[in-house]
């Protein structure tokens, strides 16, 4: 009877319960359990509903329960959020990246340390909701009195399941804190901020079991579900991939970390991999499309609403990485004021948001092949835009590369791989 593993993979919009095991060499999968997930607004907030994602998280463990005896669980999510704690009391709000409440703090952090300094140190690209802004907008509004640990989302949910408190080294490096030097926390940006130095605690890898829920064992796999996507990519060499979500991730694996003045003008990022740095960017993803499916024909079917930009001759695009698409109160309105000539028809704001984001993708392809120093002739693309064939041949033409789109659910794989790995099961 071969061993089963459990992947429980959480993005902004859903999670998924994975199941996989090997038969015949060959990995099987099974998903056992789906959930939605999004932020909530609260008090003119956006934040998550950490209460119903654990309640989803133990519900997709107890229905994998029934029809699999399970060796062992993990937990990854999207980067940056967290969640703080007094001794075993969660602090409420757990603010979504998407708020806003980083923007007096942001340059409040580069009065304390500039940004080239930070970028020097950690190689992590400027994001407004990068972990550090957010802390500091912590510590400004005191919210951080008498905190005891902050847990990535993650953590904080295998926290509640196994009693331990873990910190992941690829979820920390999405922050803006983790020295790209040591890989562990940098203690100067710490000191310059005047955080709380006992938060910060030492790194354990992928692949660490921390605890037990249920005769589960619960092992760390990359939590962040980037990393264990990149986990799960069958590449061959070493080909640039993108992580299609909500985010567009766009990397290639490198050995060290490359924190040099054109990758901090070109707003790269060196972020903890396997054993390896993920060198990449954050790249506007199915976000936009996702939100204006649903203002403007959330009862479309995806098929009817991608042929319509397909057969649409809209020329119009946008910078689909502007701060204006981050999270406006309505996204075709933020189309509508980003373009000279306005769309007429549905299929226009979508064809006009498939094209920029191709080109968004050439754009990030030609910087990485100056900032790396070597060309490459293809391009994997995995995750829920890789079921989008226009946009992948879209991407084709754009960057002139081989595109290798592969619609699995690769951040799963990884999460599982790295749980098979920690069982000698490889």
């Amino acid at each position: 009877m071969p061993k089963k593993y459990l992947a429980i993979d959480i993005g902004a919009s859903s999670g998924r319960h994975i199941m996989g095991w090997r038969e015949g060499g060959q990995l099987k999968t099974e998903e056992v359990y789906r959930f939605p997930n999004g932020v909530t607004e609260q008090d003119g907030h956006l934040v998550w509903d950490m209460d119903a994602l654990l309640g989803h998280v133990k519900a997709g463990i107890e229905a994998a329960q029934k029809k699999h005896e399970i060796t062992s669980l993990s937990i990854d999510t999207w980067g940056v959020d967290y969640v703080l704690l007094r001794g075993d009391e969660t602090v409420y709000p757990v603010y979504a990246y998407r708020d806003g409440r980083t923007e007096s703090a942001i340059p409040a952090v580069h009065e304390k340390m500039p940004f080239s300094e930070l970028y020097r140190r950690t190689g992590i690209q400027f994001q407004p909701f990068n972990t550090i802004y957010q802390l500091y907008a912590d510590q400004l509004a005191g919210r951080l009195t008498g905190v005891t640990d902050f847990l990535m989302i993650p953590e904080y949910l295998m926290y509640r399941l196994t009693g331990v408190k873990a910190h992941e080294y690829t979820n920390a490096t999405t922050g803006g804190m983790v020295s790209a030097e040591t890989g562990e926390y940098d203690p100067a940006i710490v000191r310059a901020l005047g955080l709380p130095e006992h938060l910060f605690q030492k790194f354990q890898q992928p692949g660490t079991a921390i605890g037990a829920y249920e005769g589960i064992r619960v092992v760390l796999c990359a939590t962040h579900d980037t990393g264990s996507a990149v986990e799960g990519i069958p590449m061959d060499g070493g080909a640039p991939y993108i992580s299609s979500g909500t985010w567009s991730l766009l990397g290639v694996k490198t050995k060290m970390p490359l924190t040099d003045e054109a990758s901090r003008a070109a707003n790269w990022s060196n972020e903890g991999g396997v054993g390896y740095n993920r060198y990449q960017k954050n790249i506007m993803g199915m976000w936009l499309v996702n939100r204006l499916r649903a203002e403007l024909c959330p009862e479309k079917p995806w098929g009817e609403i991608v042929a319509e930009a397909e057969e649409s001759d809209f020329a119009g695009t946008v910078d689909a990485n502007a701060p204006v698409f981050l999270a406006p109160e309505r996204m075709a309105a933020a189309f509508d004021g980003a373009l000279t000539e306005k769309p007429r028809a549905i299929g226009d704001y979508f064809r006009c948001a498939y094209r920029s984001l191709a080109l968004s993708y050439k754009t990030a392809i030609e910087e990485l092949e100056r900032n790396t120093g070597r060309p490459y002739d293809r391009l994997y693309i995995v995750g829920g835009g890789a079921r989008n064939g226009f946009l992948n041949r879209l991407t084709e033409a754009a960057t002139g590369k081989q595109v290798v789109a592969l619609p699995i659910e690769a951040t799963a794989l990884g999460n599982l791989k790295i749980q098979m790995e920690q069982a000698g099961d490889s």
